[in-house]
């Protein structure tokens, strides 16, 4: 590997570092504005740049989403409460290497680790609440396994297809549904380039692009609860739900090779 594409891995150590500082301030009563501004903060210090604000009229270093809120939410001065489904994306360029990476979370009370237990029959609106937070749990869930298995099937010689129909099988599978109008996407000296990588397989495999060694992808599972049609708000850049259901983002970076994949975002959250 050259001197220079290390960076390519110095990048995305490095944001993935700053991703897991920040989502450990994502929490009630927190301004999305707040976050932006650590995020600035811990990217100056590593040397790097923000690279969402170099988008063409895009001036954060932030797209945080929450609850029916999909991809490209500006972070202002909404305030997360308990129980929101928050969306953080964020991406860093080093050293002329971009590495781009996002994660969901749902937000808990700040004095409990775990769901309440089921209450007696007749207890009413804790046990809807509960109800609620499993199935939130279960949809996050698989986000993160079909995350997971995408990048299973990466290495040289497969097709951009491969990808796509991992993401669908495991989605779709589950009874949600894969964003139908956002891909990822190649990256590396550029933030976003070919090939587009969609949740959702809709050309025979052969026939979608070919994946070659020293290719960089940030592979997103993009998805709904509900139904997947999707309308951009009046702020010009955040694209949500139309039914209001809550939808979720992960993501990260990896570098295809001869014998299959190496992660260039290698982040594991556990909080």
């Amino acid at each position: 590997m050259t001197d220079s594409k290390q960076n390519f891995f110095k990048a995305g150590k490095k944001l993935s570092r700053i991703l897991g500082q920040v989502l450990a301030e994502v929490k009630p009563g927190k301004k999305l504005i707040e976050l932006e501004n650590l995020t600035q903060r811990l990217i100056a210090e590593a040397g790097g740049v923000p690279n969402f604000a170099m988008e063409p009229n895009y001036h954060w270093a932030t797209c945080i989403n929450l609850n029916e809120g999909i991809v490209h939410g500006i972070p202002d001065e909404k305030v997360i409460k308990e129980n929101d489904v928050v969306s953080l994306d964020m991406g860093l360029r080093y050293h002329g290497w971009h590495s781009d990476m996002a994660y969901t979370l749902q937000v808990k009370s700040q004095n409990s680790t775990r769901l309440p237990a089921p209450k007696a029959a007749g207890s009413g609106g804790q046990d809807i609440k509960s109800q609620k937070n499993l199935e939130t749990g279960r949809f996050l869930e698989t986000g993160k396994r079909a995350l997971a298995e995408a990048i299973k099937t990466v290495k040289a010689g497969n097709r951009v297809g491969h990808i796509s129909a991992a993401i669908e099988r495991v989605i779709e599978g589950a009874g949600y549904h894969c964003a139908r109008e956002l891909t990822g996407h190649g990256i590396g000296r550029k933030l976003h380039q070919e090939p587009w990588i969609p949740g959702l397989l809709t050309r025979p495999v052969e026939k979608t692009p070919l994946l070659k060694k020293g290719m960089g992808l940030a592979i997103e599972v993009i998805y709904t609860m509900g139904k997947p049609r999707l309308e951009k708000s009046a702020d010009g850049w955040t694209i949500k739900t139309v039914d209001g259901r809550i939808s979720a983002l992960f993501e990260k970076t990896v570098l295809v090779t001869e014998g299959g994949v190496r992660i260039v975002t290698p982040f594991g959250w556990r909080g």
